[in-house]
């Protein structure tokens, strides 16, 4: 029998009404971009929005659940295939059959590894996420399944037609863009509504202490089995954005250096937080574009992993709560001022 988890210590408070306003806000503004950016700078964002999805699926399981995985871009890579693979010969592919398949490959793909890495536990836990998704990368590499080192090209991206007209074409950058947006405020929707219900707040029992989750009568594994399957999905779908995006699908998808990258998205954001997650990639890609800029530069701009590792570590180090962390000492600093006490000192 389980004991309510307000019970257990475990009851987290909603935020105040203002606050769960401004993703709202972000997005209402975010549908303006497509009139006053350039086509490149338009398609930057939508970059940092296909990343900010796969930050945000990462954020579940380290953020939410407390499980660090190193093979998490397996899902990510493994989703672009399967859209690259289901292209037809000619003509564009249908998104309600590319994007479901896409998410559906990853999420079997989750289940597969979840079922067998989390009945391990810390650095086993990762070791094992981190080998699943290296051979996952050796099998697209290594055989012509998906073109072996070279990839696969898209010969067009999806989209979805009615009667015979096109009311979603990713080839064109403002369909793109809307489609990546509404995908964007999806994810978070979804991740939100997970957070405020009771198997969001037993993943966050999971987090702060499993042993008193299984005493208080709760099956961690399956809890732990959903949350990994949900986030394999989400980044399914960050996946499928991505091939439709490039219009080509590599294996460094799969790499080590892309559950890394997205690793550090959430720590830069800080942990924890969908707002932060968001943050993080977005303060990521613009980082990364900035330090490879050839124009500011120079010569140096091939060096650009040197100069945003060193500017990681100052992150880390000068901002242990990450960019989020920054609006929340605000507020708290507000609160704790005089005049917001009701007084002031002479």
């Amino acid at each position: 029998m389980n004991i309510p988890l307000a019970a257990a210590g475990l009851h987290q408070p909603l935020p105040p009404s203002k606050t769960r306003l401004l993703p709202l806000v972000i997005l209402l503004a975010a549908c303006l971009l497509p009139m006053l950016l350039s086509e490149y700078a338009l398609d930057l964002v939508v970059k940092i929005i296909i990343y900010a999805i796969f930050a945000l699926s990462l954020e579940l399981l380290v953020g939410t659940t407390g499980l660090i995985s190193l093979g998490h871009a397996a899902f990510f890579g493994i989703a672009a295939y399967v859209t690259a693979l289901l292209v037809p010969g000619s003509g564009p592919g249908a998104i309600l059959l590319m994007l479901p398949a896409a998410m559906l490959g990853a999420g079997c793909y989750a289940l597969f590894v979840g079922a067998l890495s989390l009945r391990t536990q810390g650095v086993y836990f990762i070791m094992v996420t981190l080998a699943f998704a290296q051979m996952a990368f050796f099998i697209f590499h290594d055989t012509g399944i998906g073109g072996g080192s070279d990839g696969i090209y898209l010969s067009s991206r999806p989209a979805f037609s009615l009667a015979g007209i096109a009311l979603v074409d990713l080839e064109l950058p403002r369909h793109f863009f809307f489609f990546a947006l509404g995908s964007l405020a999806a994810a978070y929707l979804l991740l939100a509504a997970i957070q405020r219900s009771r198997f969001g707040r037993a993943l966050a029992g999971i987090r702060t202490n499993e042993q008193r989750m299984r005493a208080a009568g709760y099956r961690t594994y399956g809890y732990k089995l959903a949350a990994f399957v949900i986030a394999g999905m989400l980044a399914g779908l960050a996946g499928f954005l991505m091939a439709a995006r490039t219009g080509v699908v590599n294996p460094e998808l799969l790499s080590w250096h892309e559950s890394g990258a997205v690793l550090l998205m959430i720590i830069l954001g800080g942990l924890g937080s969908l707002r932060g997650a968001v943050l993080g990639a977005a303060a990521f890609i613009l980082l990364k574009e900035f330090y490879s800029s050839e124009a500011i530069f120079a010569g140096f701009a091939q060096h650009w992993q040197l100069s945003l590792g060193l500017t990681m570590i100052l992150f880390v180090a000068f901002l242990p709560h990450g960019l989020i962390g920054l609006s929340r000492q605000r507020i708290w600093n507000r609160k704790q001022s005089p005049a917001a006490q009701g007084g002031a000192h002479v």
